[in-house]
């Protein structure tokens, strides 16, 4: 299995900046793709980003091209989500999780356990 701890939330003004840290211990990525989700309450979890660990390429939800950078970091098994220019609309919990496919990612199908995730809040 694939532990995933989430970091880096907090509260910060539209327009401002956060970045967010995924660890992963206890098994190779390599095979794998890391990305982003969020949620608030009432609504459905969102896709936001990914990144396929073996070559980095990556993918974003419309609603934060532009915006939001994912990254890795092999050496240290952590994925990044810069987030700039953040908007009210952004307020959400953030988690990260694991897929087989940049697919199964943006339909929404990771396959690793969803953790408690770290809360982005941007006030206007």
């Amino acid at each position: 299995q694939v532990q995933l701890v989430e970091s880096g939330g907090g509260l910060v003004q539209a327009g401002g900046s956060l970045r967010l840290s995924c660890a992963a211990s206890g098994r190779t990525l390599s095979s794998y793709v890391m990305g982003w989700f969020r949620q608030t309450p009432g609504k459905e979890r969102e896709f936001v980003a990914c990144i396929r660990w073996s070559g980095g390429s990556t993918y974003y939800a419309d609603s934060v091209k532009g915006r939001f950078t994912i990254s890795r970091d092999n050496a240290k098994n952590t994925v990044y989500l810069q987030m700039n220019s953040l908007k009210p609309e952004d307020t959400a919990v953030y988690y990260c999780n694991v897929g087989l496919t940049m697919r199964d990612m943006r339909s929404g199908g990771p396959i690793g356990s969803w953790g408690q995730g770290t809360q982005v809040t941007v006030s206007s």
